[in-house]
């Protein structure tokens, strides 16, 4: 461990996830049971409580939707594809952390530096679309996805010829 390490309390954790050769550990923080992860690449889940034989869970940061710290708890709610460019909000993990270290302020900042473009629209059928694109660490260009405020609503024509649309233009203005 260097000096700079140390100043900015970068030791390692107690157990490290399997990273790529492309990947180091940037945060981490003990929760109640485990150790979560921080990485350049993605956050590193502990096996859920009960279940001792599962691996660390990897969200990649553009995986993530929401992120959120909170009465002493990580909050994070990961987007799930439902369908090719169709995402919806996946189970949510709460990670109390008895000491934080700086794992939510890196988490917050490398969700929102994943973050391209992000853009909620109305649609005529009464609902709702988000237009988003994301950077995926270690690719190049970004990952177009609609997110529906109902998941219903990929399902009507209309909704979903008007989503598409949306996803189109906004496509073409930022490539």
């Amino acid at each position: 461990m260097t000096l700079l390490d140390r100043l900015f309390r970068r030791d390692a954790p107690p157990v490290t996830p399997p990273l790529d050769s492309a990947d180091r550990v940037v945060a981490w923080a003990t929760t109640a049971e485990a150790v979560a992860v921080a990485s350049v690449h993605a956050l590193w889940l502990p096996p859920k409580k009960g279940i001792t034989d599962q691996e660390w869970h990897r969200l990649g940061w553009h995986e993530i939707h929401k992120a959120v710290w909170r009465d002493g708890s990580l909050v994070v709610t990961p987007g799930v594809e439902i369908e090719p460019g169709v995402v919806a909000d996946g189970a949510v993990r709460r990670l109390r952390l008895p000491d934080p270290r700086d794992l939510p302020a890196q988490v917050r900042e490398r969700v929102e530096r994943s973050v391209a473009f992000t853009e909620h629209h109305a649609l005529g059928s009464g609902g709702g679309v988000r237009v988003l694109a994301r950077r995926v660490p270690g690719q190049d260009g970004l990952i177009w996805q609609l997110r529906f405020d109902d998941p219903a609503d990929r399902n009507v024509p209309a909704a979903r010829a008007e989503a598409e649309g949306l996803l189109a233009d906004a496509r073409a203005t930022r490539e």
